[in-house]
């Protein structure tokens, strides 16, 4: 038995695979924050240290959309030490991932600054890790007048 599929049910069946995979990610859109997995990814489940790292941002952020963020963490950067990850997570936002930064005894000095985009108010959390694995972490509180990732 020869089965035909005329022009009208191919595009049907088309748009209907289109639109299945367009929606099965709406249901990641409403995932619980994945911070605290990121952090223990990012840590192979050990605790950070406070201390070294610091964390540069506004008390209060009129707008979520562009919260200034900076950061150092205090590193000789030297070849037998220095800093090779830092991981930047906001416990608010519906995916707590913001950014992972990459440093080598080259780079001179552990920095950077940037924009993010805030949710709500928030702790955002900066964990760095070092050349013999130890990590070092620093948490600010923002507080968020108008959210910037929908709300």
């Amino acid at each position: 038995m020869t089965t035909t599929v005329s022009r009208r049910e191919a595009f049907a069946l088309g748009a209907g695979v289109v639109a299945a995979v367009a929606l099965g990610g709406a249901g990641t859109a409403f995932a619980k924050n994945d911070s605290d997995d990121l952090v223990k990814a990012f840590t192979g489940g050990k605790t950070p240290t406070k201390g070294k790292v610091k964390l540069d941002l506004p008390d209060i952020a009129e707008n979520g959309n562009t919260v200034p963020l900076a950061f150092t963490v205090e590193s000789p950067m030297t070849d037998a030490s220095h800093v090779t990850d830092v991981l930047i997570v906001a416990d608010g936002n519906p995916r707590g991932g913001i950014a992972t930064f990459h440093f080598s005894p080259r780079s001179g000095v552990a920095e950077a600054a940037t924009r993010i985009r805030l949710a709500e108010t928030q702790n955002v959390i900066a964990v760095a890790k070092m050349n013999d694995g130890s990590l070092f972490m620093d948490t600010r509180q923002v507080k968020v007048t108008i959210g910037g990732c929908g709300g």
